[in-house]
């Protein structure tokens, strides 16, 4: 599962908690999605800007699930985690005894786990946290390996708390979205921020390159 499709299936609220704590707590990183997302619809991210908060949280909810907006979906659900849900990261890191850089980061996965402590461990995550939360860890934490870890899969597979549905086909940008005469106006193409994934090795999510931007 990508991480657009994991925009998709999270609850509206909890898709919508991603974006209200990169404004409140990563305002930079906020603003770099933004003119990322921005740009994928070829808008000028002011136009989104001079929304009210809750409106632009809309948008970028509803633009980040996407197919095209995949790199920057991946990126900012692994800050989001890794920043504002650390306790989760470094509990399952923990648990399967690998060595992290005490933020929820590691360097050096093991190929295998053990399958029971694997599950001893994920088990008491689910306990101990919202059961979403844990859900979206485990399915970015696959996204670091390419088709992810089997015993990974094979726990997914067996516990129903870490199933997403189906993915929806992948929506459409909304051509009636903005008047036309905004569209004439902001369709400029935008310079696109970068919004990079984490490294192959990295178990839970790259820091972000910080942006200049300021919103305004």
């Amino acid at each position: 599962m990508k991480a657009y499709e994991i925009f998709q299936e999270l609850k509206p609220e909890t898709a919508a908690s991603v974006f209200q704590y990169l404004r409140d707590e990563q305002r930079e990183v906020y603003t770099a999605s933004l003119s990322s997302l921005a740009a994928n619809r070829k808008l000028r991210p002011v136009f989104i800007q001079r929304k009210p908060a809750p409106a632009q949280i809309e948008w970028l909810v509803k633009n980040v699930k996407l197919r095209g907006s995949g790199e920057i979906a991946e990126h900012v659900i692994q800050l989001w985690l890794m920043k504002g849900h650390q306790d989760v990261l470094v509990g399952f890191l923990d648990g399967l005894g690998i060595e992290h850089d005490g933020e929820g980061a590691a360097d050096d996965i093991p190929d295998e786990f053990d399958k029971k402590k694997l599950k001893s461990t994920v088990e008491k995550l689910l306990k101990d946290h919202d059961a979403e939360i844990v859900k979206a860890y485990i399915h970015v934490f696959q996204l670091q390996r390419y088709e992810g870890w089997p015993e990974i899969t094979e726990l997914i597979a067996a516990t129903p708390e870490l199933q997403f549905g189906e993915p929806p086909p992948a929506q459409t940008p909304d051509a009636t979205e903005e008047p036309e005469a905004e569209k004439a106006e902001d369709a400029a193409p935008a310079e696109k921020a970068p919004a990079k994934t984490a490294a192959t090795k990295k178990a839970a999510a790259a820091k972000p390159k910080k942006s200049g931007d300021e919103e305004k």
